[in-house]
């Protein structure tokens, strides 16, 4: 603040100025602040008005939580895209999936039975162990909520360096709100189209000196386009900031989320056709039940020894629970009697995780003579318990009930005629319990060679062990069984993986404002199905990315670019071995051989633009070509130079938003937001089968569904005034119709037009 009254005091004598007041207002932006001197009162010494002054200062943007080591963005060689919260209020981003529409080369590959969402980036899919919160991984078997989110954190290519086993697309962090030692917060109401409503209260304040809270909380309740379909959910994330000392602070946090949901598998699918049906039609049994529940719990340290060095303690808890019943939809043949019969087998699930996770991590400034190291170095630990059950089906007699007695067909499907009691009961016949370990060992230096000249190398060790028991139901007599649980548990050998994850980048920054980098890393993949011809575990996959690209920040944001090609290699493919161990021809799909290969390779470019005060611009293109470069030619293996499925080559968004921050019109603001998804491929890859008539010949299985590409078009208009916010969005412009495909079922369509209106008022 010093240093800004000094600027403007320097700028108002050099022009021979003399204000008569002044003011700093600050200007609502996703990243930066502006400040700027009020020039209606400033006046020359006859009384006259002068010319207009602007003194426009912008704060430095800070280290993205999810790189760990607080290397700035410009420092790291590798691309980064940060979602704040202002974009997710002012485009009412309802899931995860409307935040991601901002984020160059992410996109949902499929939302099967609608009870998550899957994300995909850079032809990888990120739901296993790539979504994180809080720096945690994340089980992305819910839906996040994203109401107290601050901010959706996209750290794309490798990032296995600072947390192990992930795949090399990318990590995406969501950073919730933290407490604050201002008082302040906010009640906002939504309502929308298809009966949805959801309130939502922040609340922020000091409790004393020493110790701040924040507590965010919503409800919602809706139906949905398609019919039957509802959703309720409830959820609060509290937390506290104790201020221990000026060297010290422990933020506290708690989340939980209950989500009652109808699973939908969407509509149909005959051979490689999705069937032109009503986007509201609903296939699944009225009786259909879902419930998600996910709780964590988590405590950081942050502890400065002086400005230098810094000591970082995560520690987290988090528990997750869905179960669901319902009738899954499974694709229809054209072999079928009547085109368009579909079977719908009856499925149950209850599938359970508990994860405890550790992270301690020193980071650190220190010279070597005239050579700067801003070194990051630590370790991790994971425990994760995950309970899957099996459930077996009986009718009123007790007898075992076909799970594909429910069949339909889809073109005279009458929902009047259907029950709304399950038609059978069930029991748990199986229970999985793995167990699995993970723990890493990292280091990595920055290395500022001169102002210009910087490299960033580091290597880890992470260790996997992972051991599943299985109980199974035993039968009596025809009328008596043993529960799974009261059973002797067969436990599988233990598995054990480790692998080193090496890093090296080179940033050459020729001016303040552009970063010029490439970059090599590698990551590993356990394959923990299947075996080597010798029966033995096979070995990880070791993934080899490669990355380049060019940063800007001209004008200390008010323009941001950035421009990164990279090829990511998977040299060691598991597929199906060629030969047994004998030498004779293997059809055996469980005998396992690392000699395939898949290359992704392309292009992002992101575009930032803030040309005055209150507008907002965002741009991107993603250009992806994931394919099987080498596969063995045997049983159960892709076929070469196929486009893995699920990977669109084009993806694009643009968005602009602007507020008018002065005037007759101040307070009224408009933005828009386009988002394309090219075309893709649905369902499974094609695949080599045995010809059944022709023994020792292999026919290739046609199992592609093309799916074409598609643009949404959101807009919204909205006013501000005082304390009040009204904030108005129509959403999909176009009614553009499609859909997100899980493997050949679970064609899921896209939400049709809708309206939404959110009115705040601000604390």
């Amino acid at each position: 603040m010093k240093s800004l009254f000094l600027l403007s005091t320097l700028t108002l004598i050099s022009l021979k100025l003399q204000a008569q007041e002044v003011a700093y207002h600050s200007a609502p932006t996703a990243k930066y602040d502006y400040y700027t001197i009020d020039h209606d009162t400033i006046r020359n010494k006859k009384g006259e008005i002068l010319r207009e002054v602007t003194v426009t200062t912008n704060k430095t943007p800070k280290p993205v939580s999810a790189a760990r080591s607080g290397i700035k963005i410009m420092d790291l060689p590798q691309s980064v895209q940060v979602i704040g919260s202002e974009i997710i209020a002012q485009q009412q981003a309802i899931r995860l999936s409307d935040v991601i529409k901002n984020a160059n080369g992410v996109y949902v590959g499929s939302a099967r039975g609608g009870a998550q969402e899957s994300l995909w980036s850079r032809g990888y899919d990120m739901s296993a162990n790539n979504m994180l919160k809080n720096g945690f991984r994340y089980n992305a078997g819910s839906i996040p909520e994203v109401s107290s989110l601050e901010r959706v954190e996209f750290l794309k290519g490798s990032a296995a360096l600072l947390f192990g086993n992930v795949a090399p697309g990318g990590i995406l962090n969501m950073v919730t709100k933290t407490p604050q030692f201002t008082k302040g917060g906010e009640i906002n109401f939504q309502a929308g189209s298809y009966d949805f409503y959801k309130p939502t209260v922040d609340f922020y304040g000091p409790l004393n000196k020493s110790i701040a809270y924040r507590f965010t909380g919503s409800y919602e309740k809706s139906a949905s386009f398609r019919d039957v379909v509802k959703n309720e959910r409830i959820y609060y994330n509290p937390s506290l900031l104790f201020n221990i000392s000026d060297q010290t602070q422990i933020t506290v946090q708690g989340d939980y989320l209950s989500a009652d949901w109808t699973p939908d598998f969407g509509t149909g699918i005959i051979g490689k056709e999705i069937l032109d049906l009503p986007r509201s039609n609903y296939y699944g049994a009225l009786w259909s039940t879902g419930n998600t529940k996910s709780s964590s719990i988590s405590a950081l340290v942050n502890h400065d020894f002086n400005k230098n060095w810094k000591l970082n303690f995560n520690t987290s808890y988090q528990n997750y629970d869905r179960r669901s019943k319902s009738t899954a939809q499974m694709y229809g043949l054209e072999t079928y009697a009547n085109r368009g019969d579909w079977n719908r087998p009856l499925t149950q699930s209850n599938n359970k995780e508990r994860i405890f996770g550790d992270q301690l991590s020193l980071q650190g400034t220190f010279n070597t003579g005239t050579i700067k190291h801003q070194i990051f170095t630590g370790i991790d630990y994971e425990k994760s318990l995950a309970i899957a059950y099996t459930y077996a089906f009986f009718d009123a007699a007790g007898n075992t009930k076909s799970t594909e007695d429910t069949a339909i067909n889809l073109f005279n499907y009458d929902l009047s005629a259907e029950s709304t009691v399950a038609p059978f009961d069930s029991r748990a016949t199986q229970i999985v319990n793995t167990d699995s370990q993970r723990f890493g060992a990292y280091f990595q230096d920055l290395i500022s060679l001169t102002d210009k000249f910087k490299v960033l190398a580091g290597i880890r060790w992470s260790w996997i062990e992972s051991e599943a028991s299985t109980y199974k139901e035993t039968l009596v007599n025809k009328f008596q069984t043993v529960a799974p649980e009261n059973n002797t548990p067969t436990v599988a050998p233990k598995r054990l993986d480790n692998a080193f994850s090496p890093k090296v980048g080179l940033v050459y920054q020729p001016t303040r404002d552009i970063t010029i980098f490439s970059s090599y890393s590698n990551s590993f993949t356990p394959n923990t199905s299947g075996t080597t011809v010798d029966l033995q575990p096979v070995k990880p996959s070791i993934i080899d990315q490669y990355e380049a690209g060019i940063k800007t920040d001209f004008w200390r944001g008010i323009l941001s670019t950035n421009v990164t090609v990279y090829q990511i290699s998977n040299n060691n493919l598991v597929q199906t071995a060629q030969f047994k161990a004998d030498g004779s021809a293997n059809t055996d799909t469980s005998l396992k051989v690392l000699s395939g290969q898949t290359k992704s390779k392309g292009i992002e470019i992101d575009i930032t633009a803030r040309p005055f005060e209150g507008f907002n611009i965002n741009a991107g293109y993603s250009y992806n070509d994931m394919r099987f470069v080498k596969t063995p030619v045997a049983v159960g293996n892709s076929i070469e130079g196929d486009r893995v499925a699920r990977t669109p080559a084009n993806t694009a968004n643009l968005s602009f938003f602007y507020k008018i921050p002065s005037g007759a019109l101040k307070g009224i603001s408009v933005g828009a937001i386009g988002n394309y998804i090219g075309n893709r491929i649905a369902g499974w890859n094609n695949r080599y089968i045995e010809d059944t008539a022709n023994p020792g010949t292999l026919l290739i299985q046609d199992r592609e569904v093309p799916v074409d590409g598609y643009a949404t078009v959101d807009f919204s208009i909205g006013y501000s005034w005082s304390k009040l916010s009204l904030l108005c969005k129509l959403s999909n412009i176009t009614n553009e119709l499609n859909y997100t495909v899980h493997e050949n079922y679970s064609a899921n369509p896209i939400a049709p037009r809708q309206v939404m209106a959110s009115l705040k008022y601000s604390l």
